[in-house]
């Protein structure tokens, strides 16, 4: 494919993530049409590089996503909620093939520093390669655990993960900036949103600006506790903070049976699930069920379904809903799951479908103490508390 080509893919692809008004930053907007994809991806067919997926790098044996090179328009949403500016000094965590670095350094100028921590020995040396090829070679790569930041290079005006994270390592907080931004895809109970976290005058870090995501998560000693469970021998995962609380065989013996096709009664877009529903219901997950989010890899199916969803178990029953069913959901064994299920749609539908730019999350250090609440849910992490609400 010859230059003037990819010269078209690229801005088409620049198109597309303006057409999504993914652009409305001009620094932003400068560096996606200034920096091209295909020099950090050059094992990739060019057709593929430049439309708006995740690419998978790294696999473990088991078939599983180690690393990917982002969505070009989840990057675009993270850069809008970290709001770089030329002379910052930003860390990312994840390098991965070295894209969204060049993103940044473009953004923050000459004046500007990029540090990006990887991981892994092999995509650290070819993101460094890819860096250098694209001209930005003064991006700092450091092939290292990420869980303890970077020290040398701080404080942070932006700390900014491209891996998911069960809790946010103190550290990061600590070579924070007081007025920093730390933008982080974080774990809440199989929901992924990437949160923009900023700290308050009570020494606690608030985020108003939430935007569900699937990112892989952080390894190494950082990695939280394992929350998927494979169901039988199919190609569905279960993932979600209770999943210990579900057996597996029994599942499998409930989802082999005859499988009944209800309505939650209104039709539902993707983006309402997405970023609607799912986050209500999680919410209000009713005592004595188990709230989870369902993945079935493109192109295979399980018991009768396809695609990425939430569920919701009862001891006896078990009702799914797709994020492209539009309202259609799965029941299996009794009505228990699927009525509940059904009265929190009511429920979110009465209270004017709050969408994620009514999700606030607030860390909290456990030093503070266990905070009382009454509306949302708490989570207990490592160094935290996660208070999760919806402001309705």
């Amino acid at each position: 494919m010859d230059s003037s080509q990819i010269e078209q893919l690229h801005a088409q692809l620049v198109a597309q993530l303006r057409q999504k008004n993914l652009l409305d930053n001009d620094s932003v907007d400068t560096a996606f049409s200034s920096v091209p994809r295909h020099l950090f991806l050059p094992d990739i067919p060019i057709e593929l590089v430049y439309e708006d997926n995740a690419i998978r790098l790294k696999q473990d044996t088991a078939g599983n996503t180690l690393s990917s090179s982002s969505q070009p328009s989840m990057m675009a949403i993270m850069l809008r909620q970290a709001e770089l500016s030329a002379g910052m000094n930003v860390l990312e965590i994840g390098t991965a093939s070295g894209y969204n670095a060049a993103i940044m350094k473009h953004i923050v100028g000459q004046t500007g520093y990029v540090t990006s921590l990887e991981i892994d020995n092999d995509l650290s040396s070819q993101a460094e390669d890819h860096l250098t090829k694209a001209g930005y070679a003064d991006v700092l790569v450091v092939n290292i655990d990420a869980v303890n930041g970077y020290a040398p290079r701080a404080q942070y005006d932006r700390i900014m993960s491209t891996v998911g994270v069960w809790d946010v390592p103190q550290k990061w907080i600590n070579q924070l900036k007081p007025e920093g931004r730390l933008i982080v895809p974080i774990w809440l109970d199989g929901v992924q949103v990437s949160a923009t976290f900023i700290q308050q005058s009570d020494g606690t870090y608030l985020s108003t600006d939430n935007s569900p995501c699937a990112f892989v998560y952080l390894q190494g000693i950082g990695a939280g506790p394992l929350l998927r469970k494979q169901v039988g021998s199919t190609s569905m995962v279960i993932l979600a903070d209770s999943v210990e609380q579900i057996d597996t065989v029994s599942l499998h013996l409930l989802l082999s049976d005859d499988l009944e096709i209800h309505s939650l009664g209104k039709h539902l877009n993707p983006s309402q699930f997405w970023f609607g529903f799912q986050i209500y219901l999680m919410l209000n997950e009713p005592d004595k069920f188990v709230f989870a989010v369902y993945g079935i890899p493109q192109g295979q199916k399980a018991y009768g379904m396809e695609g990425n969803g939430i569920v919701l178990f009862a001891p006896a029953s078990a009702v799914f809903a797709g994020y492209d069913d539009g309202g259609k959901v799965f029941s299996f064994g009794g009505a228990d799951a699927y009525l509940e299920m059904q009265s929190w749609f009511k429920s979110w539908l009465e209270v004017h479908y709050p969408l994620t730019d009514k999700l606030n999350l607030r860390l909290i250090p456990k030093s503070f103490g266990e905070p009382q609440i009454d509306t949302g849910k708490l989570f207990i992490r490592k160094d935290h508390y996660l208070h999760v609400w919806l402001s309705l």
